[in-house]
């Protein structure tokens, strides 16, 4: 990660010391202009850190190079996109962002959690907290340690035991998930790459309709497991098969001749690439959605 900087060290970006300071005036697009230049000094930096605009306080924040004094004031600022832009900042000390997950705008929280600076003490904080937005983050985490997921599969929200049965790369994890009598959670390991081919048999034979239909989705299954699921007694699950981009050329033909139409037709009709099968993605933690863009997600999860 990234280091704060101390004032009186060498600016690498100008060469010249920290000490320096070039005079602020203007209006506000000569202080932002100021705020963007790589060549400022850091002494102006701290300056511009308590400008009047909070454009130019939320560029100093999001500066990488930006040093420790101007980083800390800003954790205060009265502007949410201030403190999410220090939240963000990978040069961000492990104190600013102890301070700054326990902040009480969440998009500010869930900026913290995207932050490559975050380590064990910051992580603890989030399997803690009573966000579970923020705990669901945690649950994607790939540097997640074995004592938090641990205390994450007993979290009390099906949502984050699904979140981490999704993206746990954990044997000992998945194995406990495949226990949890929750079927949203089951149906995250449907959709986990990681998975054992014994694990898969299972997820195979679930009692529960969405947690099979998930699995021909997402995952490639042995042979066996693909001839009794075409046979599957759900229209819902034969369906996926025909629409999955993981399925064989010849489960998807015996498809065809499917008694439901419905799902004879789709298989006939299928067109790899028609964007019809999930696609388990990584997430983009703690990133607001657009304001054109589909979307109040995550609002919902408070």
């Amino acid at each position: 990660m990234g280091k704060q900087q101390d004032v009186g060290a060498a600016d690498r970006h100008s060469g010249s010391g920290t000490t320096d300071h070039r005079p602020i005036g203007g209006d506000d697009d000569a202080r932002l202009a100021l705020a963007q230049d790589p060549t400022t000094p850091q002494m102006t930096l701290i300056d511009l850190a308590s400008d009047p605009s909070a454009v130019v306080r939320k560029t100093v924040a999001a500066r990488p190079d930006a040093p420790a004094q101007a980083l800390r004031p800003l954790t205060r600022d009265h502007d949410r996109q201030v403190r999410e832009a220090v939240a963000r900042n990978p040069s961000s000390s492990i104190g600013n962002l102890m301070r700054l997950v326990k902040d009480a705008d969440r998009w500010v929280r869930w900026a913290v959690a995207s932050n490559p600076a975050c380590d064990e003490s910051i992580r603890r904080v989030m399997s803690e907290a009573p966000d579970k937005e923020l705990r669901g983050l945690l649950a994607e985490s790939r540097e997640l340690e074995p004592e938090l997921a641990a205390r994450l599969i007993d979290d009390a929200s099906p949502e984050v035991r699904e979140r981490l049965a999704t993206h746990t790369h954990d044997p000992d994890v998945i194995t406990a998930l495949l226990a949890d009598r929750t079927a949203r959670v089951r149906k995250g390991l449907a959709r986990n790459p990681r998975t054992t081919a014994d694990q898969r048999s299972a997820l195979a034979a679930d009692p529960v309709v969405d947690v099979r239909a998930a699995l021909v989705r997402a995952l490639e299954l042995d042979e066996g497991d693909l001839e009794r699921l075409v046979d599957d007694r759900s229209v819902q699950v034969r369906l996926a098969m025909a629409t999955s981009e993981v399925v064989p050329a010849h489960v998807r033909e015996a498809l065809t001749r499917d008694p439901d139409e419905t799902v004879a037709a789709a298989a006939r009709d299928f067109r790899p690439g028609a964007g019809t099968s999930s696609v388990v993605r990584a997430p983009r933690i703690g990133h607001r959605p657009s304001a054109a863009g589909p979307g109040r997600r995550r609002d919902s999860r408070r």
